[in-house]
């Protein structure tokens, strides 16, 4: 096989796929530059991971409810139409954060709300998103491509947070505002320039939206392998990721490193996803990757526990690492096995169900969490946490010859 038939390259060969994956990258790079910047912001106005909780909260609970339904919406419209709308409001957002940073305008309670605005927005955005990245290639290419996108988003995950710990002490935390700003007009520009081919523009219309709900949880709920997976992921997501959205007061309270040790933390999370995201595209299939879900949902307890179990630097930057290879490695198994199992006239809706679990369920795991924290302490809320999700493991584990006979449809 030539090194330009190899899956991860061949992906790169179709025009729609690449003027995508570039035009968005710079927005991917800025989101995370954003979000470093509104988690410390929050964290400097009030010192109280309550108040972290509630600004993830803010941002992630929204999708709970609206999840199920922008998939049903994305079904039956025009994905990039949609696509193109909600990253013009995400934008919107970026620029009202800058703007009243830069007046000095900007306090926790508009800090939440504007958390919120984005919140309503992501349900719709990222439904799309999963249905126009699925079109702009064949469904043989789907391993690859999408683990080809996590990549790159993780990528972003490591640069954006080491590029926002350099400017926010130089340049204030307005400025990562400002960047995201940027970041989006580019991938705005993008979208309005692809162009998907028509026979992936069928519009279909059945029923009321909540019956097309209804037909998206019968259709998961009855599908052992996608039903077994998104239930792991919950349990990851509502237990296990709100630790990264804690960071800040890990970096300050337990580290003492600040702003800096917080972009370590950050940036080793998305190194770990980075070469994550790497080794899944690089192995071009779907078969045995359901056992790699499983094993990284193991994995990310274990790096968990081991990550609130000390305050030596170098230890904590190695765990959030490995916590971040971890993470990648079961959402991105376990969406691309999705994508790959649904049909198109399913697939908004069931990945919208992933949006839910992935951005979602961690808002409730970052109140529970930050209120949790507060009481009984950050490391011992986190170490409860991880020995839950290993004890899930090991009620799911001997199910996992069930679960890959029904998720796994190889095409080599």
């Amino acid at each position: 096989m030539s090194i330009i038939n190899r899956p991860v390259l061949r992906v790169w060969r179709n025009p729609a796929y690449a003027l995508f994956m570039c035009g968005g990258l710079p927005s991917y790079l800025t989101s995370w530059m954003q979000r470093v910047g509104m988690g410390w912001l929050a964290w400097e106005l009030t010192h109280s991971t309550t108040w972290l909780g509630i600004v993830a909260a803010a941002d992630l609970a929204p999708m709970i409810f609206l999840a199920a339904f922008a998939g049903a919406v994305t079904d039956r419209h025009d994905a990039l139409r949609q696509l193109r709308l909600t990253q013009a409001l995400l934008l919107t957002q970026a620029l009202l954060l800058a703007i009243l940073q830069t007046l000095g305008l900007l306090n926790i309670v508009l800090l939440i709300v504007l958390a919120l605005y984005s919140g309503f927005v992501y349900p719709f955005h990222q439904t799309a998103r999963h249905t126009v990245v699925a079109r702009t290639i064949p469904r043989e290419d789907f391993a690859p491509a999408i683990a080809s996108d996590s990549a790159l988003f993780q990528a972003s995950r490591f640069v954006g947070p080491s590029i926002a710990g350099l400017i926010i002490p130089a340049f204030g935390v307005g400025s990562t505002f400002m960047a995201h700003a940027a970041g989006s007009a580019i991938f705005c520009v993008a979208l309005h320039v692809l162009r998907l081919p028509k026979r992936d523009l069928i519009l279909r219309s059945r029923g009321s939206l909540w019956q097309d709900v209804v037909e998206s949880l019968a259709y998961v709920r009855g599908h052992l392998g996608i039903r077994s997976l998104y239930w792991m992921l919950s349990m990851g997501c509502i237990f296990l990721r709100p630790a990264q959205d804690m960071f800040p007061a890990f970096a300050d309270d337990v580290f003492g490193g600040g702003a800096t040790m917080l972009a370590w933390l950050v940036s080793a999370t998305g190194v770990g996803a980075l070469v994550s995201a790497g080794w899944i595209a690089t192995r071009g299939h779907i078969t045995g990757l359901s056992d790699v879900a499983l094993g990284g949902y193991a994995l990310f307890s274990l790096s968990i526990l081991a990550f609130v179990a000390t305050n030596w630097v170098p230890a904590g930057v190695v765990f959030a690492g490995l916590g971040g290879f971890a993470l990648n490695t079961m959402s991105t198994s376990t969406q691309t096995l999705a994508q790959s199992c649904v049909t198109n006239e399913l697939r908004g809706r069931v990945m919208g169900l992933y949006s839910l679990i992935w951005r979602g369920m961690p808002a409730m795991g970052a109140l529970m969490a930050g209120l949790s924290a507060e009481y009984f302490g950050i490391r011992a809320t986190f170490a409860a946490a991880a020995l839950l999700c290993l004890a899930t493991w090991f009620i799911a584990a001997p199910q996992r010859g069930a679960i890959r006979a029904s998720i796994e449809h190889p095409h080599d």
